[in-house]
């Protein structure tokens, strides 16, 4: 029996073969419903099988898209990356994902690995590319996304969350409460990363205390990303005799730590002590109490980097406001900072 091929569907709908391509492709032009339809189904008729060996060949790209994660452990970007997956398989997508533990050289190693299979295109989660990664970008002509993390260079294209202001909101909550006032749990950069979330995370916990008119010297402390660490750390700040009332958390992970640790010394929580994290995962929901967190449509974001890269508005995009597209944090109020 003879391969059935784009021809053939294109005879039985009566149309082209541009257009078959058009409606199998999603793009890159838009195709009316109902002939869409009749493409659809002379595709079902006939049995065709489109051919993405050849197809990536010829067009130079896959049906792919390359999504590196600086920690798939921790919940946040674990989510993110689950966001993303939805997002591309949204546009007929699947997506390779890298896992780069914060080592450049095995950023670079996955970008490689995936710039040779051809994807359509990469995503960076919360982290801008390293000055090899970027050479490497160059090199390719890749069609890069950065994806919660706000960009250092001022061409680059990304999609972020209003981090400052997400973290002012918790804050400034807490502090409603009536707290004298509130440590915040950072990271572990002593110098400030241009466009690291968990920095403006830290910027926004600045702003609102000088807003409210608190000191903070002295009341920044830090303690890595995760939860196990963060619990470390909290047992030694929560054990001294300088313990705060209320404790801000970049993320959500160190919030879980800080409980954790709160619950070992038998301090109630929110009585004696009020915890707010920052991200929203799952999780935040099911700790005892549930955390006060600041949250963020992850869905949508994922969509519009996928999006970006898809539809080359990476190339396309031509000012800085549709090369940076930023979303609203919102603030999550459960039981963790003293609200019943």
């Amino acid at each position: 029996m003879a391969k059935v091929t784009r021809d053939d569907v294109a005879r039985l709908a009566g149309t082209s073969t541009a257009v078959v391509s058009y409606v199998i492709n999603n793009g890159p032009r838009p195709v009316a419903p109902a002939t869409r339809e009749r493409v659809l189904a002379a595709i079902k008729e006939l049995g065709y099988r489109p051919d993405r060996v050849a197809q990536a060949m010829a067009s130079r790209r896959t049906d792919l898209i390359g999504l590196i994660v600086p920690d798939a452990r921790q919940p946040f970007f674990a989510e993110m990356a689950h966001a993303v997956e939805q997002a591309a398989a949204e546009r007929g997508k699947m997506v390779l994902v890298g896992n780069s533990d914060y080592l450049d050289e095995r950023e670079v190693h996955y970008l490689r690995a995936f710039l040779g299979m051809r994807v359509s295109g990469l995503i960076l989660i919360s982290q801008g590319p390293s000055e090899n990664a970027a050479a490497e970008i160059e090199a390719w002509d890749a069609r890069v996304v950065l994806l919660h993390e706000r960009p250092e260079a001022i061409d680059d294209v990304a999609v972020v969350l209003d981090d400052i202001g997400g973290a002012q909101l918790a804050v400034r909550h807490l502090l409603e409460h009536g707290y004298d006032y509130v440590a915040c749990l950072g990271g572990t950069e002593i110098t400030p990363t241009v466009g690291d979330p968990v920095t403006d995370h830290v910027e926004g916990w600045r702003r609102a205390m000088h807003e409210a008119g608190r000191p903070t010297d002295g009341r920044l402390f830090q303690a890595p990303y995760n939860r196990y660490d963060a619990y470390k750390v909290a047992l030694e700040l929560l054990a001294g005799p300088d313990r705060p009332p209320a404790i801000f958390c970049a993320t959500d992970d160190q919030a879980f730590g800080v409980l954790r640790a709160a619950r070992e010394l038998r301090l109630d929580v929110p009585g004696e002590l009020a915890v707010a994290g920052f991200d929203d995962v799952k999780e935040a929901h099911l700790t005892d109490p549930p955390l006060t967190t600041v949250g963020s449509d992850r869905p949508a974001m994922a969509r519009a980097a996928v999006d970006l890269v898809l539809d080359d508005g990476v190339r396309l995009a031509s000012s800085r406001r549709e090369r940076l597209k930023q979303f609203p944090s919102a603030l999550v109020v459960r039981h963790s900072c003293g609200c019943a």
